[in-house]
């Protein structure tokens, strides 16, 4: 028993001090920094200012805080789109075959995200693959312009971030009694009837949690719009790369980074707060 509270002792203490180290003190530097001054010769000036919050009203910045969310809720509506009847197919499988399914699932995690984003670029360029089978087939007669565009970055974004949709999805499909819909088809309930009272009711926890993991990363991902949507898709992220590496600016940087927390971390807040109502409570237990 004492070895038990020893080691609960050190993993705790271990773990405090990594998040201390490698969050809190980071963070408040971050916060401390978005304070200060740019300075030509070093990297801050130590005197206090509030211009960098000021500035980000600015009408440039709001434009690109709106397409940021505007594109993260897109992505986000596509990858529940296409994830939900495929992580209920998976739910529905035999067990034998749900192990092959989620692995090819979860393989694209162990290769680099921006490989991914080159052979998505292999896809949709002028000469590449889809422009040449669309020809092959006579579908088109001239090669589609996708690369550089706004759509270039969702599809992108969408493949990117699939996976962190479908296996919240499933692991709640999967823990669903399914029987509740063999019951209410026997009772003549329609499929359209079954997903709206039945499904989604039953799956909003894991839905909420994929669009967490979906549009909070999508808001922030710098490399994808550069590669892929050029100088017509600059989105937050981008912008907080440019002010950090382009511009040298870190107080300015580091006030829009402290925006962005700021907003994910009320996105968070509301998230916990619906999840502790007693109305979530009721429906839960339900």
């Amino acid at each position: 028993m004492s070895n038990d509270k020893s080691f609960y002792k050190v993993s705790t203490i271990l773990v405090w001090l990594w998040l201390t180290c490698f969050a809190l003190i980071p963070s408040f530097l971050l916060f401390a920094t978005s304070f200060l001054v740019q300075s030509d010769s070093e990297m801050v000036r130590l005197q206090f200012t509030f211009d960098h919050y000021v500035r980000l009203w600015n009408e440039d910045y709001l434009i690109v805080y709106f397409r940021s969310f505007v594109l993260a809720s897109i992505c986000t509506f596509g990858c529940l789109i296409i994830a939900y009847p495929f992580s209920y197919f998976i739910a529905r499988l035999p067990q034998r075959y749900k192990g092959v399914l989620l692995l090819l699932v979860i393989i694209p995690f162990w290769t680099s995200s921006l490989i991914r984003t080159y052979a998505i670029i292999a896809i949709l360029k002028t000469h590449g693959i889809l422009n040449s089978l669309l020809q092959w087939l006579g579908v088109i007669e001239y090669p589609l312009q996708l690369m550089y565009t706004t759509t270039a970055t969702v599809i992108a974004l969408i493949y990117t971030l699939l996976p962190l949709m479908i296996l919240p999805l499933y692991a709640n499909i999967e823990k669903l009694d399914l029987r509740l819909i063999d019951a209410a088809r026997d009772l003549g309930a329609r499929k359209y009837q079954i997903i709206g009272k039945i499904l989604i009711p039953l799956t909003i926890p894991g839905i909420s949690a994929g669009c967490m993991l979906v549009f909070l990363p999508a808001m922030t991902l710098f490399y994808i719009p550069d590669l892929l949507g050029g100088a017509k898709t600059v989105l937050l992220g981008n912008i907080i790369q440019n002010q950090f590496l382009a511009a040298r600016d870190w107080p300015m940087g580091s006030a829009m980074s402290v925006i962005l927390t700021l907003m994910i971390g009320f996105i968070l807040f509301i998230y916990w707060r619906y999840y502790q109502s007693p109305r979530a409570t009721i429906h839960e237990s339900h």
